[in-house]
Parts: C-alpha cells; structure tokens; sequence
C-alpha cells in the first residue's frame, strides 16, 4: 500500500515580544488581573519579553509586574501627557515616555512581533483593532489575539461574524484573529496561526 504524503506543517513564527493591550483598570472581577498575572508569567517563563502601555495600575501594572518578578522583560511606552493620569511604572526593563498617543502605538508596534488584547475599554479595543486593520491591509505580517477572558469579548467576536455573514469582512480576515481562553493557549496559537495570504482587496463592483 502507498503510503499517504503527509501536508506539510507550517512552521511556528519565532516570537520576541508581545504587545498586551490592557485596562488602566484592574475590572469588577478579581479573574481579570489573575489573567494578567498568569499571562505575564508564560510570557517570562517562556522567554517572551512584553511591550505594552508603560502603566502601573490596573490590567497593565497586574501583567508588568507578573513579568518582572518571573524575571522577565517588561517595556513600557507611555504618552507624556498620560504618564501621570496612568502612573508610569518606573521598575520596567525599559520606560519610553513619548509625544503623542500616535507614537505611541507607532513605537509598540515596531517593538513588537505580535499582540493581544486582554479585557480593557475603548483605548485597548482601539489600539488592538488599529493593528488588526493593519495586517488585514498588509502593513505588517505579525499576528494579532484576543485573550477571552471569562467570555468579556463574546460579543465583540460575535460581531465579527455578523460582520462576514453581512459581507463587510471576509471569512478568512476574521479567522486570522487567534481567540484563547487562557495564556498557553493563546501564546500558541500567535506562534502557529496561518495568515492570509493577500490583503484587503474591494469586489469588482465596488471599485
């Protein structure tokens, strides 16, 4: 009998850093910042230094601080303006304090080789939903994740797939987000999912 050809395995991507987007705010519910605290522990643990928003309250100073005491590598970017309203972690590996919110996300992203969201407001969703757009329209190649915290983005995601069932987003531009219930799972999967081969292209009708 002729043995089956096996598919070929795509190749994990080498992970350095991952950029968490994060509340300011540690949430009503104390599973928030163990989430945290159990992400930044697999992230040092598994020699993956974090970038993030520079803060030492909430979500960002619940995953920094997890990071730093499993001896990992934390970096911080953090706007002047928002250095105090946030208060700066000032223990960080390294603390870029910067002019504008735009570089900011701009610094983060050339930090970075990948990024998440955790459980946070309208500045974490922004800032994860800008580096989505990003890879959708081929200006970078670093995956993006969505850690679910005790379902806090069941409806984000279900509107995702309200948005490919009404044709504003194809299926596979929304299969390219990783979705993990805990820190293994998603840190896996950043490192093991396929991106879509081509960019956002508009139908023929609409060009």
């Amino acid at each position: 009998m002729q043995a089956r050809e096996l598919e070929p395995k795509i190749p994990l991507r080498t992970i350095r850093r991952v950029c968490v987007f994060c509340g300011s705010s540690a949430g009503n519910r104390a599973v928030y910042a163990e989430a945290a605290e159990r992400l930044g522990a697999h992230l040092a643990g598994a020699g993956i230094g974090l970038v993030y928003g520079g803060g030492r309250v909430g979500l960002m100073g619940k995953i920094a601080d997890a990071v730093l005491a499993a001896g990992g590598e934390a970096i911080g970017v953090i706007p002047r303006d928002l250095a105090e309203k946030e208060i700066a972690h000032n223990s960080l590996t390294k603390l870029h304090i910067v002019g504008s919110m735009h570089e900011r996300k701009a610094m983060m992203a050339d930090l970075s080789d990948a990024f998440a969201l955790m459980p946070g407001g309208f500045g974490s969703w922004e800032e994860f939903c800008e580096t989505v757009t990003w890879l959708q329209l081929g200006i970078h190649r670093k995956p993006c994740g969505v850690l679910n915290v005790a379902g806090y983005y069941d409806a984000l995601l279900g509107q995702g797939a309200h948005a490919v069932a009404e044709g504003f987003l194809s299926a596979a531009h929304r299969e390219m987000i990783v979705v993990g219930d805990d820190a293994q799972e998603l840190v896996a999967g950043l490192a093991a999912v396929e991106l879509p081969a081509n960019a956002k292209w508009l139908p023929a009708r609409d060009r």
